[in-house]
């Protein structure tokens, strides 16, 4: 067996252990592999393993691996902030976007998502620890965005994700996970639909998320190992 697989494994392992001391069923938790600078290969080998659903935060990168794989029975998810001048490529080739955080984004995505292909589930990017730097929308804003997907008859609105200011106290990363489950859970009172996904949590704050309800969580370097940045092509 590969380190890849091996590291893959051992992830898995983390998230069954937490999600089972949280009291929820490992198979609430799903496993996003982020893929992003990572070559085709690596994706076809995890594919042979198991994992089918992957995430992407490079447009034009993506792209070319989302081509190179088409014999594999995948799922994308696009997770990266995303330009309006990347939409079509985006509603072209993937299944899932993480990162809607402008009413802009949200009406080009459905406009060019094509007819023949099953609605785009969308999540709404929250800023949920109001960092300046960061993508995502303000509360505040969230009813309005959150209405213009639902009348878009080519979205379906899934749920929220955040990418919070990084900590390393467990008890903050709890706290700002169970501040955006609780917008989540307000956003589906008022919307009067379903909202079941929460994508939060990546390799340092996992558990801290499955504890909080998490649905996805996003694992890049402890699957793949250190990246290589100098290649990117976005």
């Amino acid at each position: 067996m590969s380190e890849l697989i091996d590291r893959w494994n051992a992830v898995k392992q983390r998230i069954s252990k937490c999600a089972v001391a949280a009291n929820r069923k490992v198979d609430d938790v799903s496993l996003l592999a982020v893929s992003k600078t990572r070559p085709a290969e690596m994706i076809r080998e995890l594919a042979g393993a198991g994992q089918v659903e992957f995430g992407e935060n490079y447009v034009q990168e993506a792209v070319d691996k989302i081509q190179s794989l088409q014999d594999l029975d995948l799922i994308w998810h696009f997770i990266g902030p995303l330009q309006s001048n990347k939409t079509r490529l985006v509603a072209d080739n993937f299944d899932w976007v993480h990162s809607v955080d402008r009413i802009k984004i949200a009406q080009r995505l459905n406009e060019q998502r094509p007819a023949g292909k099953p609605p785009l589930n969308v999540l709404i990017q929250v800023n949920i620890s109001d960092e300046s730097s960061k993508s995502g929308v303000q509360v505040s804003d969230l009813d309005a965005l959150a209405q213009v997907i639902m009348d878009a008859p080519a979205l379906v609105l899934k749920g929220l994700m955040a990418i919070p200011v990084a900590e390393t106290d467990p008890v903050l990363q709890r706290t700002v996970f169970a501040r955006l489950r609780q917008i989540r859970d307000a956003l589906t009172l008022k919307l009067g639909i379903p909202l079941p996904i929460l994508s939060m949590g990546m390799s340092g704050d996992m558990e801290a998320a499955i504890e909080e309800g998490a649905s996805y969580v996003r694992i890049g370097t402890d699957i793949f190992g250190p990246r290589d940045y100098s290649q990117t092509s976005r």
